[in-house]
């Protein structure tokens, strides 16, 4: 079975590279990461790759610091104050992952007020002094349900693992599957929140297993395919298909599967070295750039026929993962004035 041809956008791993300088001297200025969580392997693996294109951008003399603050308790408060306190140590730009779209707008509109970049990230904000830069994460939750309608034409049940409550990601991601759903065959028989996490995932499916009825299919956001197979698999039930998200401990059990049983499913996620290309929009602008407010990042996407090599690629508890340059910045806001 094919995907449909919307899921073969996906971005192409690109190594990372030494940074390149830009055009005005940005080497004085300090750049600051506001996180709200990192409780799973994708937020870990985005910290990673930021921490690696910082300490590389620092040596090269592009930034004087590129410094990461994440919360402890991914509460927009403390995110909000946070950002006050990035304020006050005087950072010339923040990027942000938010933990809510719109309630650390205050705080975001205190540091454009005081004359810092802001740029949002993978949990954008909708302030519109900041930047934003996101995937379609509506159409990444109904590309899931097309691909399932190719897969099973007469429809069936379908279990939703959502991912972290309140966050922008997890709403938009699970109105895609909504609206899709909508036209299709399938209906949500049974929704958890798996917070992203395969552990999460794994209690919350093995919870509401015993009262659902047969399901063909389980839609997922990302750090929780895994959890529910072996949630599932710890059951007498067929193993329905399972949308993976990136994960290597994804990627490896449906390599184990596909060996064993010709398993089909595919893999979709932002690559957590989105923040990265933040990092370098971040730094155009202060370069003084003409930067557009929306930018657009593809949806990374693993399938059979690239399973191999994208498993081999990613190390044991980390993600599938693209790392972005100087260069791919400058792509994406050139895409971006292009409309």
């Amino acid at each position: 079975m094919k995907l449909p041809s919307s899921l073969f956008a996906s971005a192409v791993a690109i190594a990372l590279t030494v940074p390149q300088l830009a055009t005005a001297d940005t080497s004085g200025m300090s750049i600051a990461l506001s996180n709200n969580y990192a409780g799973n392997s994708w937020r870990q693996a985005m910290l990673e790759v930021w921490e690696a294109n910082a300490k590389d951008a620092v040596a090269a003399g592009t930034v004087k610091a590129a410094d990461t603050f994440t919360t402890s308790e991914n509460q927009a408060t403390e995110q909000a104050a946070q950002i006050q306190n990035l304020i006050l140590q005087g950072y010339d730009a923040i990027v942000v992952n938010a933990a809510s779209p719109t309630a650390i707008n205050g705080a975001v509109k205190e540091a454009c007020d005081a004359g810092i970049k802001v740029i949002s990230f993978d949990g954008i904000v909708t302030e519109p002094c900041a930047w934003r830069i996101a995937v379609d994460f509506k159409k990444m939750g109904g590309d899931q349900i097309k691909y399932l309608s190719e897969r099973f034409p007469d429809g069936g049940n379908l279990l939703e693992i959502r991912g972290l409550a309140g966050v922008f990601v997890d709403d938009e991601i699970h109105a895609g599957i909504e609206e899709e759903v909508e036209n299709s065959n399938f209906t949500i028989v049974g929704s958890v929140h798996g917070d992203w996490a395969q552990d999460v995932a794994q209690k919350a499916v093995a919870g509401i297993l015993p009262s659902l009825p047969e399901i063909v299919g389980v839609v997922t956001q990302g750090g929780d395919g895994y959890g529910a197979a072996q949630a599932i698999a710890a059951t007498d039930r067929d193993m329905p298909t399972i949308i993976m998200g990136n994960r290597q401990d994804e990627l490896q059990w449906w390599s184990e599967q596909q060996a064993d049983n010709g398993y089909e499913t595919y893999s979709a996620s932002i690559a957590p070295g989105v923040s990265t290309l933040a990092f370098w929009v971040a730094q155009q602008i202060l370069d003084g750039q003409d930067v557009p407010k929306e930018l657009v990042v593809p949806i990374h996407t693993v399938v059979a026929d690239t399973l191999a090599e994208s498993l081999a690629s990613t190390p044991k508890g980390s993600v599938a993962n693209v790392s972005y340059t100087l260069d791919d910045a400058r792509q994406t806001i050139e895409e971006a004035k292009g409309g």
